[in-house]
């Protein structure tokens, strides 16, 4: 034990997002606890593995206690897939990377400008046919760049061309759009508590907009990028025509450009937007959790310049230091400075290259290497 020991009653919290592939949420909680044990077998330890609303939110949700409830959509590419998403008490947690999510794309496949987010709608739909009242619709992940125009679709929307016939799928047939009709959309919505789960506030189009920031990701060119962000914004030029002003005044919001602009569908549905893991800890049961804790150990694959803007591990530090608890973290890699983590209320980050530099290694290895570094966060913490 050294001077920096929390307390001799030591009750440790884990609450990570998952190491982007090499471990889940849960498997990252599950590693840390053994070599924490491994070196303090009588150490009380509680898991809450988290998510920021992207990949992994449903299954943060199910290790919560939620159940998880399967259902066959439409993939990105028109596929059918198998689809999760977590209800309890009358809350569902939906993750649009379920249904139209990069991971369900053939390895080195994209689909940037005709992948399609139809079957989130049906997922949405799911969890409204299952009688929820709560929505939290986590997005992030995904394969789409449609502006949410495939979910919509698949809700009751109506997107025809000037010839009359339904548009094709993916954001690149939207320019091709002439004419929107909303008014067949799931009644449902008017009376259930829908919220935009984000970790990203970038507006539908422009410079800041999801198919300039997000598109590449995705595997568009610089030709492909032009002609999305073009087609987003006549599509929001079309459905400004349907149901007026507010059409606009969505597309330039916070977090219009989540997921490829599926989070401008959500608004349209009446969604109100939130950063992803503030909501997520609310669902999750964070806030007890928390009062129970002396230390709390969070963390992701890479702790970076985009874990400080809205990503899990600042989520839980900032929470965990405005309760006045200590907060270390794991990762895979880290690129953020001393001073950078203790703004965010980080006392001390630990690598897994520290153990071993060499990505190629560590990454397959990232279990038993995680395990390692818990002991060593036990013997210099507890």
């Amino acid at each position: 034990m050294t001077d920096g020991a929390v307390t001799e009653a030591a009750r440790v919290l884990i609450a990570a997002d998952k190491f982007k592939g090499s471990l889940t949420a849960v498997q990252v909680a599950e590693r840390v606890t053994a070599g924490l044990r491994r070196a303090v077998p009588d150490v009380e330890v509680e898991t809450l593995p988290v998510a920021d609303g992207g990949d992994g939110t449903v299954a943060a949700a199910v290790a919560a206690g939620f159940e998880r409830r399967e259902v066959r959509v439409t993939g990105p590419v028109g596929e059918q897939v198998t689809a999760a998403f977590a209800f309890r008490d009358g809350t569902a947690v939906v993750e649009m990377a379920e249904a139209s999510g990069l991971q369900l794309l053939p390895a080195g496949t994209f689909a940037a400008l005709t992948a399609t987010t139809f079957g989130s709608g049906e997922l949405l739909k799911a969890a409204l046919d299952a009688g929820a009242r709560s929505i939290v619709f986590g997005v992030g992940g995904s394969a789409t760049t449609d502006g949410g125009a495939g979910m919509l679709a698949a809700l009751g929307a109506v997107f025809l061309d000037a010839d009359g016939e339904p548009v094709g799928p993916g954001g690149g047939a939207l320019a091709s759009l002439a004419s929107a009709d909303l008014s067949g959309i799931d009644p449902r919505f008017a009376d259930v508590d829908f919220v935009l789960a984000s970790d990203v506030d970038n507006p539908l189009t422009g410079p800041k907009g999801c198919a300039a920031v997000y598109g590449p990701q995705k595997g568009a060119s610089p030709q492909d990028v032009a002609a999305l962000d073009a087609a987003l914004g006549h599509y929001a030029q079309v459905l400004e025509k349907a149901i007026g002003p507010k059409a606009a005044e969505l597309a330039a919001s916070p977090g219009a450009g989540g997921a490829g602009g599926i989070g401008y569908g959500a608004l349209l549905l009446g969604a109100s937007f939130r950063p992803g893991i503030e909501l997520m800890l609310e669902v999750l049961g964070f806030a007890p959790a928390l009062e129970r804790a002396t230390l709390v150990i969070t963390g992701e694959g890479s702790l970076d310049e985009q874990t400080l803007h809205g990503k899990a591990p600042a989520g839980v530090a900032a929470a965990a230091r405005a309760a006045g608890k200590p907060v270390v973290a794991v990762c895979g890699r880290l690129l953020l400075d001393q001073e950078a983590l203790e703004a965010a209320g980080i006392r001390k980050a630990y690598p897994l290259t520290d153990l071993e530099p060499d990505p190629a290694k560590s990454i397959p290895n990232a279990g038993p290497l995680l395990e390692r570094v818990a002991e060593k966060i036990a013997a210099e913490v507890l």
